[in-house]
């Protein structure tokens, strides 16, 4: 956020400036979201709606899961959130009591972090690397439990700011290995649905003993809309229900009934996906010749994380250097891992491939500088 306020300043100033920093997608929501939206505006009335979301909703992500996964997940369980973000904060207040520690990757989402001690839980950051492809085993975990009790772990696949996803067997494997130890597995997958490589896999199809945080932000395209969803257990959907009604009444109107038309609009999402494809690929081309040689894994989400520590260990001054003179605007490693990232750095390729292209070639130049 502190280099995207630069990159607006500088805009404000007369640059341009090609924005790499922000995790949201370039394209706007789909014509059959904003055709709902729009008939829902003209009927007069927006409310408040059941805590756990609006019906048809909870229906069409129901089915959605079915279609997508043949998991079969009754709309009882099913609990819609402004965003994903209050998914975590549901889940972590319904599930936990002050002092539990919770297991996350480093490198991973600062949110989860930072959300987690602001509401007295305890995060246990675990380095993940290449020995387990940048992912938490069991026996990772076995390891942080020597240093006291852990009651639950959160796991992306796709993660950010990786963009690595775990293949299906080690998924299942993590998911099967906290429901033997009475650990709670939180499963990200709001990145669902943007795959290139591998195949994606939901921790529904292991158990139900899961609790699943998806948004309608990142493949959807609908960051502003703030909608999400929860896959909850019986046990956790009336304490979620309680605890969202006395902290947000409900999820938007206006955003649910658009929400529900998102699910029919696949043509139109995966020729953004096809596009995010065309950028990715270009990236992970061009990036190693420019000097970016050190990449991670990018199967899913639209991100590379690049390992700039060859030549630099101040990612932060590395990227505001890169603002400035070169007018691209990429995400410091720092806020993803406090230990390494400060070696590490975060590209978006979620823009137009015009806009992706030319922020290579400003990088080429600017490199070639640098020296």
């Amino acid at each position: 956020m502190d280099i995207l306020a630069a990159a607006r300043k500088l805009e404000a100033e007369g640059r341009s400036i090609i924005h790499m920093e922000v995790g949201q997608p370039g394209a706007p929501a789909p014509a059959l979201v904003l055709q709902a939206a729009r008939q829902a505006l003209e009927s007069g009335r927006l409310g408040y709606t059941e805590a756990a979301g609006i019906l048809p909703l909870r229906k069409r992500i129901s089915r959605h899961y079915l279609d997508a996964y043949g998991v079969d997940v009754p709309e009882s369980r099913v609990m819609v959130t402004t965003g994903s973000s209050a998914g975590f904060n549901l889940a972590f207040l319904a599930a936990f009591d002050p002092g539990d520690r919770i297991v996350l990757t480093a490198p991973g989402y600062p949110a989860y972090r930072n959300i987690i001690r602001a509401l007295g839980l305890v995060p246990v950051e675990i380095e993940v690397g290449p020995e387990t492809r940048w992912s938490l085993t069991p026996e990772l975990i076995d390891a942080a439990r020597a240093n006291g009790p852990v009651k639950g772990v959160l796991v992306a696949s796709p993660a950010n700011p990786t963009g690595t996803m775990m293949a299906p067997e080690a998924l299942a494997d993590l998911v099967r290995y906290c429901e033997d130890e009475g650990i709670w597995f939180i499963s990200d997958e709001i990145y669902h649905g943007l795959v290139y490589e591998g195949q994606q896999a939901t921790a529904l199809s292991t158990s139900d003993n899961v609790i699943l945080i998806n948004s309608f932000s990142k493949y959807y395209c609908m960051t502003g809309w703030r909608i999400g969803w929860m896959i909850l257990p019986d046990c956790l959907m009336r304490p979620a229900e309680r605890i969202a009604q006395s902290l947000y009444i409900s999820p938007p109107e206006l955003s649910q009934i658009a929400a529900t038309a998102a699910f029919d609009a696949t043509a139109e999402l995966e020729l953004v996906k096809a596009g995010y494809a065309a950028n990715r690929a270009m990236l992970l081309e061009r990036l190693p010749r420019i000097g970016f040689d050190r990449l991670l894994p990018v199967d899913g989400a639209f991100y590379v994380y690049a390992d700039i520590g060859g030549f630099c260990d101040d990612s932060l001054g590395f990227t505001r250097a890169m603002l400035t003179e070169a007018g691209v605007a990429a995400t410091p490693g720092a806020d993803f891992d406090p230990v390494h990232g400060a070696s590490f750095m975060r590209f978006s390729f979620a823009g137009a491939t015009g806009d992706i292209a030319q922020a290579l070639d400003r990088l080429s130049v600017w490199m070639q500088r640098r020296g």
